[in-house]
């Protein structure tokens, strides 16, 4: 099974999008550069990011920009622009023997804790910023380049 990628590779792009403004082109192809992956990709996901009010883009120009300020971004507005409000953190397998005591009761069992965790997860995405995952970024590039001067 293959986890998706769609959720780090939004907020990537959002960030690239944050910190190379003005010093890049921002077009799709530098994005996915970046992101190691296809430009047709980087659209697909800055449509999904342009069609829930997170960024603005103009067709044709290599002009992306946040349409909110970072720090009024949350990680749980990316995952709700990718990813969609129905969509569950966690999956229970719906296949199970009902007649052995664990499949008969399993995803009546997991689908609780599951619902728990999906809240705590939810709760964490809300109060982290793009903000902060910015200043995160540019903090431990600032900390690789003094290291390289030691050198």
């Amino acid at each position: 099974m293959r986890i998706s990628t769609r959720f780090s590779d939004s907020i990537h792009i959002l960030a690239f999008i944050s910190i190379y403004k003005g010093k890049v082109p921002l077009t799709s192809e530098n994005i996915a550069g970046s992101v190691e992956t296809s430009p047709v990709v980087v659209r697909r996901l800055m449509s999904a990011l342009r069609k829930s009010g997170l960024i603005k883009t103009v067709h044709g120009s290599a002009d992306p920009h946040l349409a909110l300020p970072a720090e009024k971004i949350s990680l749980y507005d990316v995952y709700l622009a990718v990813e969609g409000s129905d969509k569950h953190l966690f999956t229970i397998d719906e296949k199970t023997a009902p007649e052995c005591i664990v499949g008969g009761n399993i995803q009546s069992t997991l689908a609780s804790y599951y619902h728990e965790a999906e809240i705590a997860a939810e709760s964490k995405l809300v109060s982290i910023k793009l903000k902060d995952v910015i200043d995160t970024i540019l903090v431990k590039q600032a900390q690789k380049e003094a290291i390289q001067r030691k050198e």
